[in-house]
């Protein structure tokens, strides 16, 4: 059997959170993200302009304390040093951050935050990903 071709990548996360209200002020207010559909209270769906998050009030009973699935959801930033200016942003804005700033020996520079909900959220300057529409 032959394998179609690849992807065009991962556009779509879809996330359980405990604290709707709290994430989206993270991913609109902080990160920049725009409403792009609430179909009601308890969902919402976000985008970038080239994604789209959907954050869903986890529901009564559902354990979200526990270890996630998820290992983390990753936001591409275009320019380098921009990455350390978003840590000090978000760590401004008392977002509970996992690790500094560091640069990886591929040439990626990043750190990891977590939202309101716990989720892992790693700001990320990649250069395939970046460079790659100027190929």
């Amino acid at each position: 059997m032959i394998r179609p071709k690849p992807t065009s990548g991962m556009r779509h996360v879809a996330l359980f959170v405990s604290d709707l209200e709290g994430c989206e002020t993270f991913y609109v207010e902080l990160l920049g993200m725009k409403v792009e559909w609430r179909p009601d209270g308890d969902n919402l769906y976000l985008t970038s302009g080239n994604d789209n998050l959907a954050l869903h009030r986890a529901p009564a009973g559902f354990d979200t304390s526990g270890d996630q699935r998820l290992d983390h959801i990753g936001f591409i930033i275009d320019e380098e040093a921009e990455v350390d200016l978003w840590f000090d942003f978000l760590r401004g804005h008392d977002v509970p951050m996992k690790t500094a700033p560091r640069s990886h020996r591929d040439g990626a520079r990043s750190f990891y935050c977590l939202d309101p909900a716990a989720n892992t959220v790693q700001m990320i300057y990649h250069p395939p990903i970046v460079h790659k529409g100027s190929m």
